[in-house]
């Protein structure tokens, strides 16, 4: 069974910064394109940024593009995002998830509040 753990969300201030990791299990991460979605308080679910299998491309909605990276750690079988300069409107909770997947995590909370 496949499943998805995010970790590493929290309260922080406008402005900051926060790395939030993702393991697997049931599935090798190292294998799979690997993508970060993110779902706001009132809204729908939506993309934050793909990273290829070897980390050797990595694409980003407009905004997280700057701000946001993502980036993998093949040996340790893990995903994360880096984000800083976080503001307001990143309150979500992020999820990862593989590309083309259908497994969805617990996600991990983002509260960006001063």
């Amino acid at each position: 069974q496949v499943r998805f753990e995010e970790s590493g969300g929290g309260l922080v201030q406008p402005g900051g910064s926060l790395r939030l990791s993702c393991t697997g299990s049931g599935f090798s991460i190292r294998s799979s394109s690997m993508s970060w979605y993110r779902r706001a308080p009132g809204k729908g679910r939506e993309w934050v940024g793909t990273i290829g299998v070897a980390g050797d491309y990595t694409n980003y909605e407009d905004f997280a593009e700057g701000r946001f990276t993502i980036f993998r750690d093949n040996i340790e079988n893990k995903l994360y995002l880096e984000m800083t300069n976080l503001k307001f409107e990143d309150t979500a909770v992020y999820y990862c998830k593989n590309t083309g997947g259908s497994t969805w995590g617990q996600g991990t909370q983002v509260t960006v509040s001063s």
